[in-house]
Parts: C-alpha cells; sequence; structure tokens
C-alpha cells in the first residue's frame, strides 16, 4: 500500500508572509542606510557649528573688526546652528522610523515562525498517523502468519 505524501494545505500563506518577511527586512535595510546618511550629515552639520564658532571667535579677537563682521559671523554661527538643530531633528525623525521598521520586521517574522510552526505539527501529526497505518499493517500481517502457523500445526 502506497502512503500519501504530506500537503501542506497553507503552502501560499506560508509563501506570502516568507515575502513580507523578506521585504520587511529590505525595509529596515534601506532606513538603517538612510540613518547611517544622516548620522554623516548631522557630524557636517557640527563641524560646520565649530567651524563657524573659530571664525567667530576669531573675528571678536582681531582687532579693528567692524559691527558688520561681527554681525555677519553671528549669523553665519546662528545659521549653522539652526542647520545643526535640524540635522539632529532628522536624524531623531529617521531613528524612530528604524525602530518602526524593526518592529515591523520582528512581526514578519513571528508570523512566519507561527506558520512554520503549524506546518512542523501537520507535518509531525501526518508521520504519526502514516506510522500508525503501517503499524497496523504489519500488525495483521504477523497476525495472518501466526493463524497460519497455528492451522498448520
Amino acid at each position: 500500500m502506497e502512503t500519501p505524501s504530506f500537503t501542506f494545505r497553507l503552502e501560499r500563506v506560508r509563501d506570502l508572509r516568507q515575502r513580507a518577511e523578506e521585504h520587511a527586512r529590505e525595509e529596515l535595510a534601506r532606513e538603517l542606510q538612510l540613518r547611517m546618511r544622516g548620522e554623516a550629515l548631522l557630524r557636517e552639520a557640527t563641524y560646520a557649528v565649530d567651524v563657524a564658532r573659530d571664525t567667530g571667535s576669531g573675528i571678536f579677537r582681531r582687532p579693528g573688526a567692524s559691527g558688520a563682521d561681527m554681525l555677519a559671523a553671528q549669523a553665519y554661527l546662528e545659521r549653522a546652528e539652526r542647520d545643526r538643530r535640524e540635522a539632529a531633528l532628522d536624524l531623531d525623525r529617521q531613528d524612530a522610523e528604524v525602530e518602526a521598521r524593526r518592529r515591523a520586521l520582528t512581526a514578519a517574522s513571528r508570523e512566519r515562525k507561527t506558520i512554520g510552526k503549524l506546518e512542523e505539527r501537520q507535518r509531525a501529526e501526518h508521520k504519526r498517523e502514516m506510522d500508525r497505518r503501517a503499524q497496523i499493517d504489519l500488525d495483521e500481517v504477523a497476525l495472518g502468519v501466526h493463524r497460519r502457523g497455528r492451522v498448520a500445526a
């Protein structure tokens, strides 16, 4: 007697969940890449603030610096500070986006694992049933041999 092979009826669902997990992984990778760019922009903005401070302090120490020079240096420093704050806010937003993508990946992974466990459980149940049927067949053969042996004796 041929035993039927195991078929998982939710194969399409499992495939969809695997694709969803892969998509979530790609989204997280993209957000992490954007975050790294944001970090670089923040470092550049911080460096620009340092340069603006150095420039401003040089102008204030320079003898004969006009009021216009000092105002220009102050405006340059304020603009550099504003750019740094904006870069920091962008990085904070990017951090929140990365965290959201991590949560999405975790959920997608959990869903894929859930269906994987269901498949394993059904596969094990199928194997147990096939083993039980095989044992019944063996028992019947053994019983037939035993009966023939008793009749012959």
